[in-house]
């Protein structure tokens, strides 16, 4: 993990970056205007992407659906049901209602045997099995529900081994006030992550993008992007740089588990695949009880763009 004095003036810079000139910053995001041509981008070619432009489901030879109790102790049960494209845009539906457990087991000790059943539903895709990359440039236009118990995210996972030692990177991720940009890979204790993260408040997100409030900023479309390379992994929101990572610093401890597979390994030269959902309450998400259901996100598009082969790393 990054020292803290370093973190703090990460966040410092970041600060300054979005004050200066947030009041000249043309900010292309904050209108909700129709899907412009995708735009190339010097020494990159777009090799993936979805603009979620035919209503229904998301498309199965992209997304794969994540079932049930997942992680973290979360409070949601991971259904379909609770994804759609709709409009040009894909939309991660978090509802307050019962759904029964098929795996419930009065006396056992798993989390996600033991509760009967979920007070929430939401939903959770990925594209492992579809798609994985390793390096590039990665961009999300979303809008983000701020509300208290919510846990959205846009990251990334390996899969060369269990987790943390397969690498994990959050490009973005909110919760409890709080927007986070964050990187993920084992340290010598077992499913114990060392972290270089930036936690950033969102009203200062909100203040430092011109907007009265952070209410008013999550009534937005934003764009989150990631710029990886072997060296760096570098998060963007809105063009503003929240987070940087040295991957000379992110190999794995030994042993990386089980059987010490891993230790002195960078997940991060590794492939990678992604995810979007819409979590709630667990480990980290906070308290939903004062939030009024629905609540969504909203994604506009997803694109992964790769260095050409005269520019690649």
């Amino acid at each position: 993990m990054r020292h803290p004095m370093c973190r703090l003036m990460l966040v410092l810079s970041f600060t300054l970056a979005w004050s200066s000139g947030c009041a000249t910053h043309s900010n292309p995001s904050r209108v909700d205007s129709p899907r412009a041509e995708i735009p190339p981008y010097p020494g990159y070619t777009l090799v993936w992407h979805d603009e979620f432009n035919i209503d229904g489901p998301p498309n199965p030879n992209d997304w794969v659906p994540e079932t049930g109790f997942v992680r973290n102790e979360e409070a949601q049960w991971y259904q379909l049901e609770n994804a759609r494209c709709q409009d040009s845009r894909l939309v991660l539906e978090a509802r307050r209602e019962t759904k029964a457990n098929p795996n419930y087991d009065a006396g056992s000790t798993d989390w996600k045997k033991a509760r009967a059943s979920a007070e929430y539903t939401s939903a959770s895709i990925k594209t492992r099995g579809t798609h994985e990359w390793t390096f590039g440039r990665w961009e999300m236009r979303g809008r983000i529900d701020i509300r208290p118990g919510l846990w959205p995210a846009w990251w990334t996972v390996g899969t060369a081994r269990e987790w943390p030692g397969c690498g994990e990177i959050d490009m973005m991720e909110y919760f409890r006030d709080t927007l986070l940009a964050n990187a993920a890979w084992g340290s010598a204790k077992r499913w114990s992550a060392t972290w270089d993260d930036v936690k950033v408040p969102i009203e200062q997100v909100a203040h430092h993008a011109g907007y009265p409030n952070a209410e008013a900023w999550a009534r937005d479309f934003h764009v989150w992007r990631m710029d990886w390379d072997k060296d760096w992994i570098r998060h963007y929101v809105d063009g503003r740089l929240m987070n940087e990572i040295d991957l000379s610093k992110t190999i794995n401890a030994a042993p990386t588990w089980p059987n010490g597979q891993g230790g002195g390994v960078n997940p991060f030269h590794e492939p990678h695949h992604m995810i979007l959902n819409l979590a709630i309450g667990g480990t980290s998400g906070g308290n939903p009880i004062a939030t009024t259901f629905p609540a969504k996100i909203e994604i506009d598009w997803v694109r992964v763009y790769q260095a050409t082969s005269t520019s690649r790393p």
